[in-house]
């Protein structure tokens, strides 16, 4: 009897730093210390970060996510998602004597800060970022209605216009936008605007700038790229545009590896694989097993920075 045929070889090239960040991190572990210390169930406004595997994770502890505040019982306590809330979120929270808790990425909250301090100054302040994500719509609701213009691309960067002299703007951005559209859309607005106040330290994250830096290290050696986030996960996605760019033109955002089209990699002798700040691990695991079932593997790790960045949980639960 014939043998049969051994798979075929693929190459992967893991991209390192991959997968959770500082802040998603000790968002999830709020949750978790929360559920711990207050009983099951503990209720989350919003997804706690955008990742389903995550949320339904949480949920099996005990979480209740819920949109809005009013869908959470008054002796209930509640988390707040790391992406950032408006300051009447809170506001309501505290008005209906809720035990809440503030899961907002500390690197969100010196954009809220930042906001406030240049609102302060009397400047206008410019937000670069996407309409309608949770981050953009917390920052926003930092100040008051019509203290912030939305700028999401190169081109409205263009056509903006404002009624105050451009020494009265100032910037702030969306801590997970492409490092690269962003710079681009930074410089056309210092241009149009001479006398623009920006950050002292740019607002695009540690773990948003690495992932980035990460997948060109790889892009070019790659046929095909499959990055581990969520549709909603706008990390996620600048990793894809950002692959694409860098020199692999089939780049794909995949949620978990159990569900990866084999189309996808017809024809592929090298895949890279990374994951967005919100994707545990535990998925990359789960790919590689998947692909394991189709090819012989020969793994490669590419590694541009380690981080060790730590955030400190809030003091009602480290008490």
């Amino acid at each position: 009897m014939p043998e049969a045929a051994a798979p075929p070889a693929l190459t992967v090239l893991l991209a390192g730093p991959r997968g959770f960040c500082a802040g998603v991190d000790r968002a999830i572990q709020i949750v978790e210390r929360a559920i711990e210390r207050y009983g099951a169930p503990v209720y989350v406004r919003h997804e706690i970060v955008h990742n389903r595997f995550v949320v339904e994770s949480l949920e099996a502890k005990g979480a209740i996510f819920v949109k809005e505040l009013d869908a959470v019982p008054a002796d209930a306590p509640v988390v707040f998602s790391a992406h950032g809330v408006p300051k009447a979120v809170p506001a309501e929270a505290e008005r209906r004597k809720l035990v809440y808790l503030d899961a907002t990425c500390p690197l969100v909250s010196k954009v809220h800060r930042e906001a406030e301090h240049h609102h302060g100054a009397g400047h206008l302040v410019i937000l670069i970022g996407h309409a309608g994500h949770p981050e953009v719509i917390g920052t926003i609701g930092q100040l008051p209605p019509g203290a912030v213009v939305l700028v999401e691309d190169a081109d409205q960067a263009q056509a903006l216009t404002v009624d105050v002299p451009a020494d009265q703007l100032a910037y702030v951005t969306q801590t997970t936008l492409s490092v690269d559209d962003t710079a681009e859309i930074v410089s056309i607005l210092h241009q149009r605007f001479p006398g623009l106040h920006g950050p002292k330290k740019e607002d695009i994250c540690y773990a948003t700038t690495n992932r980035q830096a990460a997948v060109k290290a790889i892009a070019a050696r790659c046929d095909a790229l499959l990055v581990i986030g969520a549709p909603n996960s706008s990390n996620s996605k600048r990793l894809v545009e950002v692959a694409a760019r860098a020199g692999c033109a089939r780049s794909h955002l995949i949620q978990r590896g159990r569900d990866l089209d084999p189309a996808l990699l017809r024809g592929v002798a090298t895949v890279g694989i990374t994951a967005g700040a919100s994707a545990p691990e535990v998925l990359v695991d789960e790919l590689l097993a998947t692909l394991g079932q189709w090819f012989t593997l020969t793994i490669e790790e590419v590694v541009v920075t380690t981080e060790d960045v730590v955030f400190k949980l809030p003091k009602q639960l480290v008490s």
